[in-house]
């Protein structure tokens, strides 16, 4: 099922992203992780795109095991910095013969000395156009609550969100946040320049002190004082930070729901007994 149709007939989804292994040796952990995730019936299940090598290969056979093996949709994540537009042709083909529906489009990291050319796709815009013109598939986008980090201004990067928007996104799933008020003054500012797709709240448990830490500073994004304070309480002890961590993006997913937000993308980082814990935490409210 196109992920397009089903945030059209749903008042609320919840999906879960996951990241592929770096080689087959490591393949079987992360379909035990996805096997587990399904019991939360999710509307869908995204698998990340890592540029070159074994993950981006394994992108397409997880997404397929989700999708066939599961009876859940699947959202293939797919970058075009790193691959040419011969390459992406070939993806497109691979996952459309595995009966993937969805694409995330995404530019992805630029490479060490990138120096793209007329063979390669520049933006995700690009890439969008390529998708849609290769025919079904519904494609998403990403989006920025707090701005690219290599944007000049946060207007100039609703302006190229728009491009996106009108290069064929379906809808929108947003880099991390922890403070919803940037998630909402984001919704109303990409409103007012005429980005009505659905955007769905990308949700990041915090786990690891120095691991959000360096997250941030790759993302720009800003940590909440009432979140600092809570790293530093219990950001040496892995339980509890963890503990700490589930409520915090429970409490901010109850504050989405509650204020509107029909769409939330949890950003597992494999471990499902995490997201399982948010979702009995939310089980009457979904």
């Amino acid at each position: 099922m196109q992920i397009s149709e089903k945030l059209q007939a749903k008042q609320l989804t919840t999906s879960f992203e996951v990241f592929p292994p770096k080689n087959d040796a490591a393949y079987a952990p992360v379909e035990a992780t996805i096997d587990a995730l399904a019991q939360y019936k999710p509307d869908f299940i995204s698998v990340t795109y890592g540029a070159g090598g074994g993950t981006s290969l394994n992108t397409p056979k997880i997404a397929a095991h989700i999708q066939s093996d599961l009876q859940i949709p699947s959202l293939a994540h797919l970058t075009c910095a790193s691959s040419t537009q011969a390459e992406i042709d070939a993806i497109l083909r691979d996952l459309k013969a595995r009966g993937i529906e969805n694409i995330l489009a995404l530019r992805g990291d630029l490479p060490e000395n990138y120096a793209p050319d007329s063979n390669h796709y520049r933006y995700a815009s690009e890439l969008i156009t390529a998708i849609r013109e290769f025919g079904g598939f519904s494609v998403g986008a990403a989006c920025y609550p707090e701005g690219h980090v290599e944007s000049p201004s946060p207007d100039a990067d609703l302006t190229h969100l728009k491009e996106k928007v009108d290069c064929g996104a379906d809808f929108l799933i947003t880099q991390m946040f922890f403070d919803n008020t940037a998630l909402y003054s984001f919704l109303y500012r990409a409103l007012k320049k005429g980005i009505d797709v659905p955007v769905l709240a990308g949700i990041m448990p915090v786990m690891n002190k120095r691991q959000i830490a360096r997250s941030c500073a790759l993302s720009g994004t800003t940590l909440p004082s009432r979140l600092k304070t809570m790293i530093d309480k219990f950001g040496d002890s892995p339980e509890a930070l963890k503990q700490a961590g589930i409520a915090y993006a429970t409490e901010q997913i109850i504050d989405l729901i509650a204020n509107g937000v029909s769409g939330i993308h949890i950003y597992t980082m494999n471990r499902p007994e995490v997201a399982g814990a948010i979702m009995q935490n939310l089980s009457s409210i979904l």
